[in-house]
């Protein structure tokens, strides 16, 4: 059984006992996420598509850790002019583990 889940605007498919890396969720690590917005759940040759989602179908996740995924440099720089910038980024995820899919 898997299901197709959105959030933080992207879609993830996702099947129990999958970990998961997706955008940072406001939760402890340790507590439990349920994601609503559920878009496919299949069981077999059993499929329900949603329009756009599928009524009732929930996941439920345990939030196993919060983080910051590897630097991103940026550097730019204009040729003969002494200008030159660079920087830095770090995207925050939250890894889940799915727990349960009901739908």
């Amino acid at each position: 059984m898997y299901a197709i889940i959105k959030t933080g605007g992207k879609q993830y498919k996702v099947a129990e006992g999958d970990s998961v890396f997706v955008e940072k969720l406001d939760a402890e690590e340790g507590s439990s996420v349920t994601f609503d917005e559920v878009i496919l759940v299949a069981n077999g040759d059993d499929v329900k598509v949603g329009t756009p989602l599928v009524d009732g179908a929930k996941v439920t996740a345990k939030v196993e850790k919060q983080g910051k995924e590897k630097k991103v440099v940026t550097f730019k720089y204009k040729p003969k002019k002494h200008s030159h910038s660079k920087y830095g980024h770090r995207q925050p995820y939250t890894k889940v583990t799915v727990e349960k899919i009901e739908a």
